[in-house]
């Protein structure tokens, strides 16, 4: 009991701090010398799960491949359900190659219904609705064509374009989209 009121005492008189505050202040020191000196650790001496995470494999960027020709069935097998085959898009009979934006195109992005589509019609229209996932436009009113030229200007800088969408008799589907 004495060492403790002559600890306290020593505190108090040394520092002008009570004691709960002294020792608040040195967890307080302790906590983030902790913290600074954990930001400057060698990879030698990170733990075993912090090392797999550093050297995590990552996946490399693939060059889109030039399909050429393709028609709406075979767009279709391009919607990402398989992970190894491109992530493909239409606008306006134009297939471009949406791989790099998977997380809004693929499987459970917001924008999955879009892939191996042609959604000229709902992208124009601004609509989630599964029955405007074609390539018609007719019908379609001026400031909606606008939009959809909008949306085509948008793929045409972000995206690289990889196919041109036909019929199965081999000539230009045009759907409305010329």
């Amino acid at each position: 009991m004495a060492f403790s009121s002559t600890i306290t005492d020593a505190i108090a008189a040394y520092t002008g701090l009570s004691p709960a505050a002294f020792f608040t202040i040195l967890a307080l020191m302790i906590g983030v010398y902790r913290l600074v000196s954990g930001m400057f650790v060698g990879p030698e001496e990170l733990k075993p799960q912090e090392r797999s995470f550093s050297t995590m494999e990552i996946p490399a960027v693939v060059e889109p491949v030039q399909l050429g020709e393709i028609t709406e069935e075979e767009l279709r097998v391009y919607n990402g359900s398989d992970p190894k085959k491109p992530l493909l898009m239409a606008i306006k009979g134009n297939v471009y190659d949406v791989s790099m934006s998977r997380m809004f195109y693929g499987p459970g992005g917001p924008y999955a219904l879009f892939a191996g589509r042609d959604a000229s019609r709902a992208l124009a229209l601004m609509s989630f609705d599964p029955q405007d996932l074609t390539g018609n436009l007719e019908g379609l009113e001026p400031d909606e064509l606008e939009v959809l030229q909008d949306w085509e200007y948008k793929f045409m800088e972000k995206y690289v374009k990889v196919g041109q969408l036909v019929s199965e008799k081999g000539k230009n589907a045009c759907n409305g989209w010329r």
